[in-house]
């Protein structure tokens, strides 16, 4: 299979124990870029597994994006290095599909939103200084944070989640107009994981590499867009 080939060559992937982030930090080591993945607590046997792969390309760190604290000594920790890409993919989903929004426990909705649109931007604010000038910062957000394609309803915490990260997105892109770096809102589709659930329409397989090649064919590409993971734009 051929692949867009790859400008990204130093990768932080916040949010890489399972799933996506998994995913795309396998497939960044795979096509040759140098990857630090954070997890939350242990590193998880099939992360270990990428790195015992190519031990000289793949560092571990930790951080729990609900954190503050925890996303500034990361900061901290990286201070002095670049990066070509900050990939953030952290995130939770609590409440059932058919749960409205004011039957979800208070605690639960506050997490929610806590760790998909907060903890999302503080990593964005905190660690952009480390991504090069002409880098990119891409976030995975959902098709399901759209308003305008939202006809359907269902997992109303989750996408007020993520539509609340897609508006601090914007936020953060209006305080950067002059940056020359791409800024990426990513929706990759419903996928087969732990949170997509097993009725989701994709295999992992089948999503991440055509998400990879959005997030590549983006780079040098100034501004914030919002697009799926075959590069196109999602209505906001």
């Amino acid at each position: 299979m051929t692949h867009t080939p790859l400008f990204h060559r130093s990768v932080l992937v916040v949010g890489a124990s399972r799933g996506l982030g998994l995913a795309i930090a396998r497939a960044y080591v795979d096509r040759g870029a140098h990857v630090v993945a954070t997890v939350r607590g242990d590193v998880p046997e099939p992360l270990r597994a990428v790195r015992d792969a190519a031990s000289d390309r793949v560092e571990f760190e930790h951080v729990d994006i609900a954190d503050g604290a925890q996303i500034a000594a990361l900061a901290s920790r990286l201070r002095g290095r670049t990066f070509d890409l900050l990939f953030v993919v952290a995130g939770i989903s609590l409440a059932p599909r058919t749960q409205a929004a004011a039957d979800i426990d208070d605690d639960d909705f506050a997490r929610t939103l806590a760790t998909n649109a907060l903890g999302a931007m503080r990593v964005v604010e905190r660690l952009h200084p480390l991504v090069a000038e002409t880098g990119t910062i891409a976030v995975l957000s959902s098709g399901q944070g759209s308003i305008t394609n939202n006809t359907s309803g269902g997992f109303e915490v989750y996408r007020a989640s993520k539509a609340a990260l897609n508006q601090l997105m914007r936020s953060f892109a209006a305080r950067h107009a002059d940056d020359a770096r791409a800024l990426l809102l990513l929706a990759p589709g419903w996928i087969r994981t732990d949170m997509g659930g097993a009725g989701a329409g994709l295999e992992i397989d089948e999503a991440i590499p055509p998400l990879i090649d959005t997030v590549e064919e983006q780079r040098g590409t100034p501004g914030l867009r919002f697009l799926d993971r075959t590069g196109t734009p999602v209505s906001w």
